[in-house]
């Protein structure tokens, strides 16, 4: 299995120019692009009325490709087009095309089902006119839409529309590889189902990755035959004061979940009785002051910090004091707000085992003026990571797992049944058993982010954050059953 790269926009023109110079001529490329959307279409529709609407760029040239093959199919389609055709390529499609050509807007009325073949990735300016008209409308009738490699008027570097107006549509088909606008928000969700059609490139992006399966699956830490306890990760959770403890628990038993052979709640003495009362397979011990607890977690693998820890001296000390372990930190809520005030004291002890989680408020706290300054939350998450020199898990609907090296991904699977207090905590404890037993702490976080939302998926409404590491071992078999046939 390898992993999907996501290709920005540089790097896709790159990537058309170099089959081009490899010999593949610019109009075959086109011809194959405009047949896998007509592919998809047929693939996913019943003939019926549909209209093609076709920019003056190579978009459009696309755009009269699928019209043709639609019409060769049966299918009553016509073109309405901004203006003529203004490439070489697209002029080329153009004179192949027939049929009913109308201008944009002025075709016939009963078209139902419309592809979007205005402009691609390279826009560069925000729709006007009739264009931008049509795109006001189509969030009403996104099922109807068919986007050729992303909704007209978006960025395909950021997912951001470039004005006022920007297509939605329920099909969107892209070429080679998808484009930060398909996993990014806003353009995520205005991209519908997004399909990837192999059109002969071969360019292979600069460490951008799509988080599925297909990028960690491989390095997923089974158990073998031969496996024990003490062979399947030591992790410990620390929990807070006695009247808040239970996100510290939903850690834990998180961890034992996704596999930790052992995992340790390590607990003020005032907490003990309170989490005594709710812990069966997970352990609890007691410390008092960071050396006893630096003392207790100096043989473990990994360690969760910062679910309802308390924004405290005594919880920045403990971060300090799990630092000189050598334990794999993964610091979390609390545990990244008490260094608000000082982030390099925080950024002076981590490495790139380490792994912070921080939803956007908690990395403004961290990484002040970042998010804003960036284009998007991709070159945010991975210009934290450099400066953190650890990984950075950003989440959000389209979580961004960065790499101090560059190497990024993005997952798209984001569930909104996560929206729910203590999911993030759950969260916390995925990653953490993953790094325990031996994976890579990157491969980890997006491992355990990727379980995570299709665990919520697969429970739906009225998910609370209790119920997700009963939900991990149905993921996980599907994983086992995927990597083990």
């Amino acid at each position: 299995m390898s992993a999907r790269p996501i290709l920005t926009v540089s790097e896709m023109t790159a990537a058309d120019q170099a089959a081009i110079a490899a010999g593949a001529p610019g109009v075959e490329l086109m011809a194959r692009a405009g047949l896998a959307v007509a592919d998809a279409i047929c693939d996913r529709f019943t003939p019926r009325p549909i209209a093609v609407l076709c920019g003056p760029g190579n978009n459009g040239g696309d755009g009269y490709v699928c019209a043709r093959w639609l019409a060769e199919r049966g299918w009553p389609v016509w073109v309405e087009r901004t203006d003529p055709p203004a490439t070489a390529d697209a002029r080329a499609a153009a004179a192949e095309w027939t049929g009913e050509t109308h201008d944009l807007g002025q075709g016939p009325r009963h078209a139902e089902l419309f592809v979007d073949a205005l402009f691609g990735v390279g826009l560069s300016r925000p729709l006007d006119g009739e264009a931008a008209r049509l795109a006001r409308v189509s969030e009403a009738r996104a099922d109807q839409i068919i986007a050729i490699d992303i909704p007209s008027g978006l960025a395909g570097d950021t997912g951001r529309p470039l004005g006022d107006a920007a297509f939605w549509a329920g099909l969107t088909v892209t070429f080679h590889a998808k484009k930060p606008a398909h996993v990014l928000e806003p353009g995520q969700s205005r991209c519908g189902e997004v399909v990837v059609a192999d059109i002969g490139l071969t360019a292979t992006g600069s460490g951008l990755i799509e988080n599925t399966p297909d990028a960690w699956l491989d390095h997923f830490p089974w158990p073998s035959a031969q496996s024990h306890k003490h062979a399947r990760g030591r992790m410990v959770v620390i929990s807070g004061e006695a009247w808040n403890t239970g996100a510290a628990r939903l850690s834990a038993r998180a961890g034992l979940r996704m596999g930790a052979g052992l995992v340790t709640l390590l607990s003020p003495p005032e907490a003990l009785a309170v989490n005594a009362a709710h812990l069966e397979a997970v352990m609890l011990k007691p410390f008092e002051t960071e050396m006893e607890l630096e003392q207790l977690a100096a043989e473990v693998d990994a360690a969760v910090i910062g679910p309802a820890a308390g924004v405290s001296e005594s919880t920045l000390l403990n971060v300090l004091a799990l630092a000189r372990t050598g334990a794999a930190l993964v610091i979390d809520a609390d545990a990244i707000t008490v260094f608000r005030d000082d982030p390099e004291e925080l950024f002076s002890v981590l490495d790139v085992d380490d792994v912070l989680t921080p939803h956007p408020g908690e990395f403004e706290r961290l990484f002040p003026g970042l998010l804003k300054a960036s284009p998007e939350r991709l070159t945010a998450a991975r210009r934290a990571a450099q400066k953190a020199d650890a990984v950075v898990l950003l989440k959000g609907a389209d979580t961004v797992v960065a790499h101090p090296d560059g190497r990024a991904a993005v997952c798209s699977n984001g569930s909104p049944w996560l929206a729910t207090a203590g999911s993030g905590d759950v969260l916390a404890g995925f990653v953490a058993a993953l790094i325990a037993q031996g994976m890579e702490s990157f491969e980890a976080a997006c491992a355990a982010t990727w379980i995570h939302s299709e665990a919520a998926d697969l429970h739906g409404p009225g998910l609370i954050a209790e119920d997700l590491p009963g939900l991990a071992p149905t993921i996980l078999r599907r994983l086992y059953a995927a990597r083990h046939g």
